[in-house]
């Protein structure tokens, strides 16, 4: 999914400055990074909160055609009203071609119906993590990483080396394996499970 956003330059800027426009249906932004220098924009309020509802944009480059003139950004950092669902300042960073990225990417999973722990065991998926830190060139940047948990039984999970990562993608921290998603029984997790089947052979016995 592509996203283009129109900009204006901002010259006055100050708190008083920022509630005028805020007052007018804009949001005050900056744009920084790259070769230029921060550059202080300005955009529809009403055109931008509706791009922040979508998850892609979030983890999109970014087209922001700043009076005519195109660069290529993400969103760093938004700054929003306390109770309203209003937009009080956002943060871009411009993106090279040639310079990988560091950003939060969305987690999809797939098939947590028929997994075997879930169908058959009436077990519940447990989502741990739902995003993840990684690095790659903007060309090569996902929208979203799929997490396929069809297998799954209870006791089971995923960790973040098991992740199936597109091509030119890695993890930031390559040393890390969290646990990502994993099925657990309805009356506990998988550990109570076990527990619970030892101590009734014990009785048995």
């Amino acid at each position: 999914m592509k996203f283009e956003l129109n900009a204006q330059a901002r010259t006055l800027q100050g708190s008083g400055a920022s509630r005028r426009l805020r007052r007018a249906g804009k949001v005050p932004g900056i744009i920084y990074g790259g070769d230029a220098a921060p550059q202080a924009i300005e955009l529809d309020h009403n055109d931008l909160l509706l791009d922040m509802k979508k998850e892609a944009f979030h983890a999109s480059i970014l087209v922001i055609s700043v009076d005519g003139k195109k660069q290529q950004a993400l969103l760093r950092d938004t700054q929003m009203h306390a109770y309203k669902p209003q937009i009080l300042h956002v943060d871009f960073q411009r993106v090279s071609a040639t310079e990988e990225l560091h950003i939060m990417v969305p987690l999809h999973f797939i098939n947590e119906d028929t997994a075997p722990g879930v169908k058959l065991s009436g077990g519940l998926v447990n989502h741990v993590l739902t995003e993840v830190d990684v690095q790659c060139l903007p060309k090569n940047l996902p929208e979203f990483i799929e997490v396929d948990v069809g297998a799954l039984e209870v006791g089971e999970s995923i960790h973040l080396s098991q992740l199936k990562l597109p091509k030119g993608v890695k993890l930031t921290h390559e040393d890390d394996d969290s646990l990502v998603v994993g099925v657990v029984g309805r009356g506990g997790g998988a550990e109570e499970g076990e527990e619970g089947e030892a101590a009734e052979g014990e009785a048995a016995a």
